[in-house]
């Protein structure tokens, strides 16, 4: 089911949509009053929803449509403007399963289609428990969830970890995440536990455009005991704080005499993906070298399977969340599957997890 006020973009969705054998547009709405009166009848698999409408907005039909259909797999079509991003953010913790961002007008219809494809279609197919784009396997789902994808069967040019007989004890000097599909909600969950004498740093890449990047940092650091921020170029990397990349831009980490400080870039997309998790963790592995923690949480793709290689290389200790807390378990299963991950742990559990890594025991006397 579509649910925009736009007709114009009603029509564009159904078009593209409809042009995947797998995928039907069942219904469309102009708000989300009429939506929730269609719901019954159509019965679809997913909504892709408008966050702005008038009469009853994407925020206000979230809530309505989580108390009689609290399993149904919501995507939202948001736009890039602070409001857009602001209110996606909010609707996400309400329940929202993923969201969308509206193409703009700068690249012309045919680009505008080709990212809607590339972006909406394997979420949907995801969600809705078809193959993903990649033909990638979906897990059965309990009954009454949305499907959840798993990784794929490891194939080259994916890495291979060369085993290691134990884990090392080293006391990290920094913490390191990567995480995608299902990470705002991931990020809510795991940063605020995190206590204020964490004693490390944490830098975050999460696939997220310009923009909604910041909202998440303002989010997350009025809920922190750890000030959350969203990085700038040039900007020192302390103890206390989490950087989170921001929207648009590579983040890495460089020494500079006795510092460190976060690069901003905009050098080509990696994985499909600017940011990208695997130039930060080549980064922190070539400054910390076995002083690192690296953590790849839920998401789509393999995006930080190859970084995460290189934090073993160095010495440094990899952590991926498990499958059952993962929206997609296709980034921190690819680690796992490849023998990279030294631990896998369910996101309850995480902020334990590494607390008891990075926490620097007191001094005596």
């Amino acid at each position: 089911m579509l649910v925009d006020d736009a007709v114009v973009v009603r029509r564009f969705l159904t078009e593209i949509i409809n042009e995947d054998p797998d995928l039907e547009v069942c219904a469309v709405a102009a708000n989300g009053r009429i939506a929730l009166q269609k719901l019954d009848q159509a019965n679809p698999d997913i909504v892709v929803m408008d966050v702005e409408m008038p009469e009853m907005n994407g925020i206000e039909t979230l809530r309505a449509l989580r108390k009689s259909h609290p399993r149904l797999p919501v995507i939202m079509f948001s736009t890039l403007t602070d409001r857009g991003a602001a209110t996606t953010l909010e609707a996400l913790s309400l329940g929202a399963n993923d969201y969308v961002c509206k193409p703009t007008n700068s690249g012309g219809i045919i680009n505008a289609k080709q990212a809607v494809r590339d972006d909406l279609l394997p979420k949907l197919r995801l969600f809705t428990g078809r193959l993903t784009r990649h033909g990638h396997p979906v897990a059965p789902a309990a009954p009454g969830l949305p499907a959840r994808a798993v990784a794929p069967a490891v194939r080259l040019p994916v890495p291979v970890a060369k085993p290691r007989t134990a884990v090392p004890h080293v006391q990290p000097e920094v913490l390191t995440i990567g995480v995608s599909t299902g990470g705002p909600n991931a990020l809510a969950e795991l940063i605020p536990m995190l206590p204020a004498d964490l004693g490390v740093p944490v830098l975050i890449v999460q696939h997220m455009p310009p923009l909604f990047t910041r909202f998440l940092a303002d989010r997350l650091d009025a809920k922190s005991k750890l000030h959350v921020c969203e990085a700038t170029h040039g900007m020192k990397v302390q103890s206390g704080t989490v950087y989170i990349a921001p929207g648009g831009l590579h983040m890495v980490a460089v020494r500079q005499g006795t510092d460190v400080v976060l690069k901003l870039t905009e050098d080509p997309p990696e994985n499909s993906c600017r940011p990208a998790v695997d130039p930060l963790f080549r980064s922190v592995a070539a400054v910390w070298g076995s002083h690192v923690l690296a953590v790849v949480l839920t998401g789509m793709g393999q995006d930080g399977c190859r970084g995460a290689e290189r934090v073993r290389e160095a010495g440094g200790v990899v952590l991926a969340q498990d499958e059952a807390s993962s929206v997609v378990w296709g980034m921190p299963g690819y680690v796992v599957q490849c023998g990279l991950a030294d631990k896998v742990v369910p996101l309850r559990d995480m902020a334990v997890e590494l607390t008891r890594r990075c926490h620097k025991p007191a001094r005596v006397g």
